[in-house]
């Protein structure tokens, strides 16, 4: 880094080019996934390399990885500043909350029926243990087990029946969201 600053402008263009090549997929992913635009990710991004530069020029910071796990980071962080920055400010006036709460009925009904595919038993063990908080000793009680650790086995069963479903259907974290 401190060869950064004593490096020819052609040196410092190479290696700047280098890092957008390496980094700037991995922030244009990101930003995307969190809502952003292709312009916004490339602001960023810039806006990261900056701030790269500056701190390599004053000479105040090690990489304890590589420059593109740091810019990510710097990128991240930059991006989340500017979308709590945005919620903070944006009107509420041109949301449909119909809309939301449909979406929201939906996924919910989506996750429900995947749910009820472990059978009766199992949804009802689920939902007092994490709906209702049901400790685990007063569940075995109350389902009939003979302990807490069978509770707790059965559980996993429950829930590893919900997962291999889920991976039948070869279903992802997005699938529930619309």
């Amino acid at each position: 880094m401190n060869n950064l600053i004593r490096a020819t402008a052609a040196d410092r263009e190479q290696l700047f080019i280098a890092l957008y090549k390496s980094a700037f997929p991995s922030v244009a992913r990101y930003i995307s996934k969190m809502g952003g635009s292709f312009d916004e990710a490339k602001d960023v991004f810039q806006d990261a390399l900056v701030i790269y530069y500056e701190k390599a020029a004053v000479g105040t910071f090690s990489i304890k990885t590589n420059e593109k796990a740091y810019l990510l980071g710097i990128s991240k962080h930059l991006w989340l500043r500017k979308f709590k920055d945005n919620v903070l400010h944006s009107p509420i006036d041109g949301i449909d909350l119909a809309a939301v709460a449909d979406e929201e009925d939906y996924s919910e009904n989506k996750l429900m029926h995947y749910l009820a595919t472990a059978g009766k038993k199992c949804m009802d063990l689920l939902r007092s243990f994490y709906y209702d908080r049901v400790p685990l000793g007063d569940a075995a009680t109350l389902f009939g087990f003979s302990g807490v650790r069978s509770a707790t086995v059965q559980k996993y069963k429950c829930l590893e029946k919900v997962r291999e479903t889920i991976k039948q259907k070869s279903l992802t974290y997005e699938d529930f969201l619309i």
